[in-house]
């Protein structure tokens, strides 16, 4: 077989429209994801037994089974108990959110009880309500602590992305299977796909590892 990648070239919009979708859906995915994992972090680190039960059960079920099942059930078993069809895109942000929060429940979890003991009682001597203590004092040094882990599972989350294609969602996957389908030169299509995401990934894993260092740096001193 012959490999001809400037085919590619005819279908760089549609690429680039997909890419885009990708890219959107992602960061929604992280803010909304991140913002759930923060709550469900202070949930697991809270003193009530049936509050970090469930949300214990919570985080261990989407960690503990496929992102496509989440997927798959969200879009096509939700909608029957709910009565109301969710668009394909809809659903791709609440299986992605679900799974985002759950892992970096964790990271937020960890980084929660990394912050000294001795900050809690200085905010206790000195009166400061629940509120005060978790915006001001613990959560500014917990998100500190949890940034390198935070940015590696955002560049998971851009790879897992590619996931919402099963459904429908006109993301880079899908475009370019159907791109692949068409043309019949999946090799030279899904070579250029793989690439893409690639070039984006690669960069924003290195840079994960020079924050993480120069955090690591700054807590050190």
């Amino acid at each position: 077989m012959e490999l001809d990648f400037s085919i590619v070239a005819r279908f760089q919009n549609a690429l680039a429209l997909g890419l885009w979708t990708t890219i959107q859906l992602t960061l929604i995915c992280i803010v909304l994801g991140c913002a759930l994992g923060f709550l469900i972090g202070l949930a697991r680190t809270s003193r009530s037994a049936v509050v970090r039960a469930v949300s214990s059960v919570y985080v261990e079920f989407f960690r503990g089974t496929p992102v496509l099942i989440q997927l798959f059930w969200i879009f096509f078993c939700l909608p029957l108990i709910l009565g109301v069809e969710l668009p394909n895109f809809a659903s791709g942000i609440i299986a992605l959110t679900l799974y985002m929060g759950a892992i970096t429940s964790e990271t937020f979890r960890a980084s929660l009880k990394s912050v000294g003991r001795e900050q809690l009682d200085a905010c206790i001597a000195l009166g400061l309500p629940r509120r005060v203590q978790v915006t001001s004092v613990i959560l500014p040094q917990a998100v500190l602590r949890a940034i390198p882990t935070l940015l590696s599972n955002c560049v998971s989350l851009f790879k897992e992305s590619a996931l919402v294609s099963a459904v429908g969602i006109a993301d880079l996957m899908f475009i370019g299977q159907n791109i692949s389908n068409n043309t019949a030169r999946p090799v030279e299509v899904l070579t250029i796909v793989a690439l893409i995401y690639f070039i984006i990934a690669f960069p924003l894993a290195r840079a994960v590892s020079l924050v993480e260092r120069r955090i690591l740096a700054k807590l050190a001193i």
